[in-house]
């Protein structure tokens, strides 16, 4: 097996990696005080650009990935009054998107309360938006592309939580299983350290295939 740190190869556009203590106190702090759109404001902020970014690389399309995070944040509002912070609010970001771009695979034609959703955040949307937008054209690697896309779904999912957002296995369990029942969190836990080392292997054995690591 090569030995070689290949994840810089593959490392997705906008790595943040942006949670803090401070940033998710600042937010809690605004929700408890009854300051909602404060602490919208704070989340697009801090976890925003990741979130946009992971919805282009899940749809392949700037448009899709607008609608789908403009839903995400109206889904967000609505959510925060009660939001009793079982996970992080950057979990929580997460989570939202992954639900609403099911939902939009499902039913992709129902798009008005996703542009009146956009009408409404159209602001902190464009924003983030156009800085994802630069950042995707002026760093993404082609080597690293190919490799991404001969990937699945899941994986390319996998990949993006842990590797470029850093996440703990727990919130990437999650994340994935929309669920923090601790029993099911383990169990997926387990079972996404078993498919990320293969994924490992796998992408060694791709970069090597695409020549961008010497085979050892």
């Amino acid at each position: 097996m090569c030995s070689v740190d290949t994840s810089h190869f593959w490392r997705a556009p906008c790595d943040t990696k942006v949670m803090s203590e401070d940033v998710e106190r600042e937010i809690r702090s605004r929700c408890d005080g009854g300051d909602h759109n404060g602490a919208l404001t704070a989340a697009i902020v801090a976890y925003g650009d990741e979130v946009y970014s992971f919805l282009v690389a899940r749809h392949r399309d700037d448009d899709v990935a607008a609608d789908v995070f403009s839903q995400t944040t109206m889904d967000l509002v609505k959510s925060l009054p009660t939001f009793a912070w079982r996970c992080s609010m950057r979990t929580w970001f997460y989570r939202l998107a992954r639900s609403a771009a099911v939902r939009y695979e499902r039913a992709p034609g129902n798009r008005r309360d996703r542009r009146e959703a956009l009408s409404q955040v159209s602001e902190a949307v464009q924003q983030v938006r156009s800085r994802t937008q630069v950042h995707l054209r002026t760093e993404m690697k082609d080597g690293m592309r190919r490799l991404r896309e001969q990937l699945d779904e899941q994986d390319q999912l996998l990949l993006m939580l842990r590797i470029d957002r850093d996440l703990g296995w727990n919130e990437i369990a999650e994340i994935v299983e929309d669920n923090d029942d601790p029993a099911v969190i383990s169990r997926a836990s387990a079972r996404l350290r078993q498919q990320f080392a293969k994924l490992k292997t796998r992408l060694r054995e791709l970069a090597v295939a695409e020549g961008l690591i010497p085979a050892e």
